[in-house]
């Protein structure tokens, strides 16, 4: 069932990482009544705090958040299993009067609710599997841009287990992914009301965002016991490298395959990669609100809820 009542709103904070998507959320959401539902793909594993950016308890300031620690990280956590959840958890935030807010940076998960796409319950594959994981990220990436040329420009093309998923879909389904259709009651197609708010920082601004917080996770080893500890609790190293950014090259330096200079330069390097690809999948999206503040988005939120 979708909300009832007159509650059909829908607030989606997203943007590139490090923008500041996280403060910017709790504080609209205590000013307006909220609760956020997170859209990260890896904040949805529990034990991966540090290096995903998942807020603590105190920065939540009170606020209720969902969709944290909600996937065993030696499994692998679909988007149409994210979806589900979503949907699930947003109509309960409707119901109670609430305003949900959309929040991240993972522009398949957000596009999966504001959209409604339907998203292909498909099966692993594992003798496709096998073959493809024989070749290489160059290959992959290739043959995903040949297949499936929208879901290239976005996907994370240093990630082999996305890459080898994108391509099972689309080869097991003989369809892109995703299909831009609406699914059976969801999203817009039942008449939601959505707004969406980007957050964009001028470029050296964003990197060094990035940086100041590389700096923050590696102070004491944080983000390096974390992902010892992962492993300790039986998450393999191929599986944390194929998390991919502060995952894959943390992992890598306690391996001792590269040194925790190289370690530091390339997660500030593939950091500002994956921002780019980011904004390049959000600026597709023409009826995403851009600002840089507070204020602004405060002013667009204010204008939306008192909209009927």
């Amino acid at each position: 069932m979708v909300a009832s009542g007159k509650n059909n709103k829908l607030i989606v904070i997203l943007g590139p990482t490090s923008s500041g998507k996280t403060g910017l959320s709790i504080k609209l959401a205590k000013k307006f009544n909220g609760e956020v539902v997170s859209a990260d793909s890896r904040q949805v594993y529990k034990g991966m705090d540090i290096g995903s950016g998942k807020v603590t308890k105190k920065e939540m300031a009170g606020i209720p958040h969902h969709l944290l620690d909600v996937a065993n990280p030696r499994k692998r956590f679909s988007v149409a299993q994210y979806q589900k959840l979503a949907l699930k958890t947003i109509r309960n935030i409707q119901k109670k009067d609430r305003i949900p807010f959309l929040v991240g940076g993972t522009g398949f998960y957000i596009q999966s609710i504001v959209d409604g796409i339907i998203i292909p319950e498909v099966k692993p594959d594992w003798n496709l599997r096998k073959k493809l994981e024989k070749l290489t990220l160059e290959q992959l990436f290739d043959k995903l841009k040949k297949l499936d040329p929208e879901r290239a420009k976005a996907i994370d093309n240093q990630n082999p287990r996305r890459l080898v998923r994108a391509l099972e879909i689309v080869l097991k389904t003989g369809k892109p992914v995703p299909s831009k259709q609406f699914s059976a009651g969801d999203g817009p197609a039942k008449g939601w009301d959505i707004l969406q708010i980007g957050v964009e920082k001028p470029r050296n601004e964003l990197k060094n965002l990035i940086h100041k917080r590389l700096i923050k996770r590696l102070k004491n080893n944080a983000m390096i016991n974390e992902v010892k500890k992962l492993h300790k609790s039986g998450v393999s190293w191929k599986r944390l490298e194929e998390f991919g950014l502060e995952y894959r090259f943390v992992a890598q330096y306690i391996q001792n395959k590269i040194s925790y200079q190289k370690m530091s330069d390339n997660i500030q390097i593939e950091s500002e990669h994956y921002a780019k690809r980011q904004m390049t999948w959000f600026k597709r999206d023409n009826r995403i609100l851009w600002v840089q503040n507070y204020s602004e988005s405060q002013k667009w939120c204010q204008k939306f809820l008192l909209t009927k």
